[in-house]
């Protein structure tokens, strides 16, 4: 089995621009930023009822470089656009990819007829970092809508299993990732019991959505918490307490050097400085607020 390293509460909520408010799982002092590699941030807008707004909240115009940003809808709507040209809208169940890689300017804000309404609002968004050999290609962008997800589906409809990416019992994902990641949302009827196994070695944890679930017979973990594994082993074990909803990461590490700063995530110190002056020079594109 994989065993169960700790289950995490969620950290005091801060918030992004003025429309999202959310809990950093990780990096932090618990969970260091090579701890979940690939997974390099996670930020969780835990379940709310937001209020009508006749003008959208949201986050205005921003750069990245050297790395992926992947937004998961649970509840509401958010619209977004990028300097690539790339726009839409992110809605229930649906899935917003985006390699920004060599640079991307971006913005993101509640689609305005959800802001007009409010209501449940839920949202999932990562940072995936990228190798070295891939920091500086071409921004990419995937839009995974519901259809194209594929569901493996448990017996006597007890569940789903949600594919994003990689493959869960014959079942593949749509997303194209550039390492190796297996990331599902995992649907549980109450009393449910899901055995399955992801790869030794790999980085992995779990986001309590919904619900409350045990894990590996022996760990709880109520909703809103985050469950990180260690890296022996290959077996998990879930039997649901109640309706839930769970997030798996897994992913192989990226053994390489990181260099942070704000939206950009490099090797080094020098290509932090080289991202600051591209972007201070217009070499990420141009994008209306």
């Amino acid at each position: 089995m994989k065993k169960v390293q700790f289950v995490m509460a969620p950290p005091p909520a801060h918030m992004v621009g003025d429309g999202f408010r959310v809990h950093s799982f990780f990096p932090n002092h618990e969970i260091h930023n090579k701890r979940m590699s690939p997974f390099f941030m996670m930020d969780y807008n835990a379940k709310t009822i937001l209020p009508a707004s006749k003008t959208p909240p949201g986050v205005g115009v921003h750069p990245h470089r050297g790395f992926e940003t992947v937004t998961i809808a649970y509840h509401g709507r958010i619209a977004h656009g990028d300097s690539a040209g790339n726009s839409g809208i992110i809605g229930e169940g649906e899935i917003q990819w985006m390699t920004a890689a060599s640079g991307i300017l971006h913005k993101e804000y509640h689609e305005l007829e959800f802001s007009k309404t409010g209501g449940p609002f839920q949202m999932v968004q990562l940072w995936v970092n990228l190798p070295a050999e891939h920091k500086m290609s071409s921004p990419k962008y995937q839009a995974i809508t519901k259809e194209m997800i594929g569901h493996y589906v448990l017996p006597e409809e007890s569940g789903t299993v949600e594919v994003i990416a990689g493959n869960f019992k014959g079942v593949k994902g749509p997303a194209y990732t550039f390492t190796p990641i297996e990331m599902y949302n995992i649907r549980l009827r109450k009393g449910a019991e899901l055995k399955f196994e992801l790869p030794d070695g790999f980085n992995t944890g779990m986001l309590i959505v919904e619900g409350n679930v045990n894990v590996n017979s022996g760990t709880d973990a109520p909703q809103d918490h985050f469950v990180l594994f260690e890296n022996d082993g290959t077996g998990i074990n879930l039997q649901a307490k109640e309706d839930t909803v769970i997030l798996v990461l897994s992913g192989a590490p990226i053994h390489e050097p990181i260099a942070s700063y704000g939206p950009f995530l490099m090797n080094t110190t020098e290509e932090l400085q080289q991202a600051i002056k591209d972007f201070n020079t217009g070499k990420f594109g141009t994008l209306e607020d």
